[in-house]
C-alpha cells in the first residue's frame, strides 16, 4: 500500500472541499471496497478524508411520504429498518442478497452505490485495463468474459457493475443528493446517476470532482409484490451473474431491473410494457442491442428464466 495523509472532514462542504484541494483525495467510510484496491495498489489515493463523523447516517420519512436515506447509512441497519421491509421491501431484499453480514455491519449506502467493479482484469494489476488506466486496453475483450456485461458496452470495456443495492435503488426510482465543494447541492436521478463506458469508463459516475454523496430519497411507496432473484456460483457471498429486481401490481404492470448484465442497473422501461405478454417478450426488449461473448452469451436465456421464475413468484 502506497503512503497516504488522512483527516478527518467536519462538515460535507469541507469534505468536498478538501477532495478538490488535494489532486488523488478520496472519501473513506466503510472501507469495504476502497481498503482492498488501496492494498492491491489498484486505487492509490494520496489523501483520505474520513466522513464517519458527518452524522449522515439518518433514516427518515420526507414531506412527500418517501424516506430520505443517509449516505453513512449501514447496510445493516437499513436493511433492517421496518419502515424499509414494509414499503420498501426490494431493497431490504437486495441488500441481505449481497457480502456477508459483517461486511454490511460496515458498508454504507454511498459507498455501495460507488463500488468498483469485480472485473478480474481489472484487478490483476499485470494485465491492460482501461478502467485502472485509461487509454491501456480491455483484456476482457479477448480474455475470458464469463462474468461479465452484454449489453451498453464499448470496444473499451465490458465491465458490469457489482451492486445488489443499486438494482432495488434504479427499480424505486430513488435519487442521490450531492454536496460539491462549493457548498452547492444538487440532487442525481439514479438513471442518469452511471455512465456509459464509452471511450473513457474510468469515469463511472455523473459526480464531479470532490462531489460527496449525502444522502439517497426514495419517492412515496408503490406497493406492489417486491422481489429480488440473485443467481450467482455459490450460495453466499458472491457477485451475480443475474440478478433481477422487480416490483409487479396486481394487474400485471410492474418494473424490473437487471443486474450482472452491464456497467450501471439496467432499466429499459419501454420493455416493461410487456410484462404482461411474459417473461420472454421483456427479456426482449432489455437486451435487444445485447453483444455476448462466446464465454457470456449464456446469460440472456438465464436472464428470460430468471424474470420468469420472478413473475411465477409475484402471481403466486
Amino acid at each position: 500500500m502506497k503512503s497516504f495523509t488522512y483527516e478527518r472532514a467536519g462538515s460535507p462542504a469541507a469534505a468536498a472541499a478538501a477532495a478538490l484541494k488535494t489532486p488523488g483525495g478520496k472519501f473513506i467510510a466503510g472501507g469495504t471496497n476502497l481498503l482492498d484496491l488501496m492494498k492491491l495498489e489498484i486505487e492509490t489515493p494520496r489523501h483520505l478524508i474520513d466522513v464517519n463523523d458527518l452524522a449522515l447516517d439518518k433514516i427518515e420519512p420526507t414531506q412527500d411520504g418517501g424516506m430520505r436515506i443517509g449516505a453513512l447509512a449501514r447496510n445493516t441497519d437499513l436493511a433492517a429498518d421496518a419502515r424499509i421491509r414494509r414499503d420498501y421491501g426490494l431493497l431490504s431484499r437486495a441488500l441481505l442478497a449481497g457480502a456477508s453480514g459483517q461486511l454490511r455491519n460496515k458498508a454504507t449506502t454511498a459507498g455501495n452505490l460507488l463500488q468498483r467493479t469485480r472485473c478480474p482484469y481489472f484487478y490483476d494489476t499485470n494485465q491492460p485495463c482501461n478502467k485502472r488506466q485509461p487509454g491501456s486496453g480491455c483484456s476482457a475483450i479477448e480474455g475470458y468474459s464469463r462474468q461479465l456485461a452484454i449489453v451498453e458496452t464499448s470496444e473499451a470495456c465490458i465491465a458490469t457493475h457489482p451492486s445488489d443495492m443499486a438494482i432495488a435503488m434504479r427499480a424505486l426510482d430513488a435519487q442521490i443528493e450531492t454536496v460539491k465543494p462549493d457548498g452547492a447541492t444538487r440532487a442525481i436521478p439514479i438513471a442518469e446517476f452511471y455512465r456509459a463506458p464509452g471511450d473513457t469508463p474510468h469515469i463511472e459516475t455523473a459526480l464531479e470532482t470532490g462531489e460527496l454523496i449525502t444522502a439517497v430519497t426514495l419517492p412515496k411507496p408503490v406497493g406492489g409484490k417486491q422481489i429480488y432473484k440473485k443467481v450467482r456460483d455459490r450460495a453466499s457471498y458472491a457477485f451475480a451473474l443475474v440478478s433481477v429486481g422487480a416490483i409487479i401490481q396486481q394487474d400485471g404492470s410492474g418494473r424490473v431491473t437487471v443486474g450482472g448484465v452491464a456497467h450501471k442497473p439496467w432499466r429499459v422501461e419501454a420493455a416493461e410494457a410487456r410484462l404482461p405478454q411474459g417473461a420472454k417478450a421483456v427479456t426482449d426488449g432489455l437486451l435487444a442491442n445485447a453483444r455476448t461473448t462466446k464465454d457470456n452469451a449464456f446469460k440472456l436465456p438465464l436472464v428470460e428464466r430468471t424474470l420468469a421464475a420472478v413473475l411465477a413468484e409475484a402471481r403466486a
